[in-house]
């Protein structure tokens, strides 16, 4: 997608090119206004007392503490909060109330949401407040468009997000209706379209969740074959363990070393594009057993355990003691372990033998005592390239349901585009 001033025609990077920009679409269209907008609303950041666990209280006479961790499952309105502030600390925050507008100033930086109760807000937040000639839910499109997230995310760029100024966030610029009437129908527009939208994106997700749970269905009906006997893990391995303990010396140049943010949990697959580099000499010095090699499959035992990737070529790198490695004897095909640690009687036992709080971890131990069913080899051959056609065939569905998502999404986009540049000519009904 072009960025902003690409597609309005401004100046690329300058303020003034994309008001130039701006103007030279509205031109087309005399009853629409473009404004920074901290000429449109009222624009404050929110404050926060310190330190915050003096003012933090569960008493009835608390007031409600707004933090980003209220809006988890949230798309548009916040509705409450999970802590209260007393009044003292309210004091030292930033008041907002029913229908005023926030936008987070850190972790999801510019989401807004509009308040649906009222409360107070810390340093990570900023509030608007409209005057009566904008439209609430048509200023709430306005801020998801790309136009305005685009402004909004470059503000953040190659800065620590939470020191973003409340003046830079008033130069961002907005187009708007004059008409109050013209603005409503757009937001029917975009709330008969979204309603579609997110109709289509929910069934999509939908089938895909299904495609995935028919895969793992078909692992689990594989595994129940009560006549094989039942043996450690173990017992048909040559070696269970996990990465080195010592902390791992970084170079400009060397090998990769991977953590668990490295493996991806939706394709089993180790991404090496953000890894930092260890010496040769360090990897020479590890153990074989610490030396991943082709068949071997690597299991993350904290944090998100269970876990398996199966490396399929003898390319050297390390991995940080968060994972373990396992690597099967002669009697193992190591894509049915791949297969069987990807089954509910694994992801079975590791819930049951996790310990922890924090971070639950799957010890070693316990590893090696998982139950295996004991499968001949020759059998072992045939399961596998049975899993292999039905894993294929669940890629292309998961593919299509995937693609289907994201072009809902862009599709989202491209009206909100349209909405915001006075190009949304559709009338309610003739969708």
């Amino acid at each position: 997608m072009k960025n902003f001033t690409q597609r309005h025609g401004g100046t690329k990077d300058t303020e003034e090119g994309k008001v130039r920009g701006i103007h030279g679409l509205t031109r087309r269209n005399k009853d629409w206004e473009i404004r920074k907008l901290g000429e449109v609303c009222i624009v404050e950041r929110g404050s926060s007392p310190r330190p915050i666990e003096k003012y933090l209280t569960n008493t009835s006479e608390g007031v409600n503490w707004i933090k980003i961790g209220d809006t988890k499952g949230v798309d548009k309105y916040i509705c409450s909060t999970k802590e209260k502030i007393t009044k003292d600390g309210a004091e030292k925050s930033r008041y907002v109330k029913e229908g005023d507008f926030i936008l987070s100033n850190s972790m999801s930086f510019g989401r807004p949401y509009i308040m649906k109760t009222d409360g107070y807000i810390h340093d990570g937040w900023f509030v608007f407040r409209l005057p009566n000639y904008i439209d609430i839910d048509y200023f709430y499109y306005l801020l998801i468009s790309p136009s305005v997230q685009e402004q909004i995310q470059s503000l953040g760029a190659g800065a620590i997000v939470k020191n973003i100024s409340s003046d830079l966030v008033k130069k961002v610029i907005v187009t708007y209706p004059k008409s109050l009437h013209e603005q409503k129908r757009i937001v029917a527009i975009l709330d008969e379209c979204f309603s579609a939208i997110d109709k289509a994106k929910a069934n999509a997700e939908k089938n895909l969740k299904n495609a995935r749970e028919l895969f793992e269905s078909y692992l689990q009906g594989v595994f129940e074959n009560g006549s094989w006997k039942k043996i450690k893990l173990s017992d048909i391995t040559l070696d269970i363990t996990d990465g080195d303990h010592l902390p791992p010396p970084k170079s400009e140049s060397g090998l990769p070393f991977i953590t668990i943010s490295n493996i991806n949990k939706a394709t089993h697959e180790i991404d090496f594009s953000d890894t930092f580099k260890v010496p040769q000499q360090y990897y020479n010095n590890l153990k074989p057993n610490r030396k991943p090699v082709k068949g071997d499959v690597l299991y993350t035992v904290t944090g998100s355990y269970g876990i398996p990737v199966l490396i399929k070529d003898d390319f050297a790198f390390c991995f940080q003691r968060h994972i373990g490695l396992i690597r099967p004897s002669a009697k193992l095909n190591s894509k049915l372990l791949f297969y069987w640690i990807l089954s509910p009687q694994a992801v079975m036992q590791a819930n049951k033998t996790a310990t922890g709080t924090a971070q639950k971890t799957v010890s070693l131990t316990s590893l090696r005592n998982f139950e295996f069913p004991n499968i001949p080899l020759q059998e072992q051959k045939t399961i596998v390239r049975q899993l292999d056609v039905l894993r294929a065939e669940t890629k292309k569905l998961e593919a299509v349901h995937n693609k289907k998502i994201a072009d809902l999404e862009e599709l989202k986009k491209s009206m909100l585009e349209k909405a915001f540049n006075g190009e949304l000519k559709i009338r309610k009904g003739e969708m």
